[in-house]
């Protein structure tokens, strides 16, 4: 997931804000307890998601794809006042896990969280996104874009995670995969899509931010 050299990497994260403390905790306790500990967004990509928000001060938030929930305490960090995070995931497992460390972050007034298939769980959430965070199964993405795209207010954002794959995006053919193929034809998609203005950057496994005009 990892492109740049290790030593600019620690450089980078050494001259960004640092990571809160229950984030830094949040971290630690993924690498030590979770399965696929790489999925966590990380202190970089955290205080992007972080900045982001706070730029737009956002009242309603949508993430498909929690993982332990790093990613959605970053973006509720620059919520309005009253702003609501809607976090959805289909493990049941981590459940608990999450819901204890938004209390800890005491988002729990600013994150509702849950669990199921995002396609069945976001027709049931009402009204306009001022963001989207992508960051679930890369089979669903395209139809994920399709789901939130007209809900998305003017102006407002869709932040997409993992859009470099690894590299392997540069070289779908020699690498014959599904995801690879997938994550492809969502990028392709989302450059082609006039309603929108992208940029894609190569930020940890590449992370795509689009403005709806």
């Amino acid at each position: 997931m990892e492109f740049i050299d290790e030593a600019l990497a620690n450089y980078a994260n050494a001259h960004s804000s640092e990571e809160p403390g229950i984030l830094k905790k949040l971290n630690r306790e993924t690498h030590l307890k979770m399965m696929q500990s790489r999925m966590l967004s990380g202190h970089l990509q955290g205080r992007l998601l972080s900045l982001l928000s706070h730029l737009t001060r956002p009242k309603c938030i949508l993430e498909i794809g929690t993982y332990t929930g790093y990613s959605a305490i970053c973006l509720a960090e620059g919520l309005a006042e009253g702003g609501i995070l809607h976090t959805i995931d289909n493990n049941p497992e981590r459940d608990a896990f999450v819901n204890r460390f938004i209390d800890e972050a005491k988002m729990t007034n600013k994150i509702r969280t849950y669990i199921g298939d995002a396609r069945l769980v976001i027709p049931k959430i009402t009204g306009e996104f001022d963001i989207v965070f992508i960051d679930a199964d890369k089979s669903g993405y395209a139809e994920y874009y399709d789901l939130i795209i007209d809900r998305v207010k003017p102006g407002g954002i869709i932040i997409t995670d993992n859009v470099l794959w690894s590299g392997k995006v540069i070289e779908p053919v020699k690498v014959n995969d599904e995801d690879t193929r997938l994550i492809c034809v969502y990028n392709e998609k989302i450059a082609a899509d006039s309603r929108v203005e992208v940029v894609l950057l190569p930020i940890r496994d590449g992370i795509s931010i689009a403005r709806k005009r």
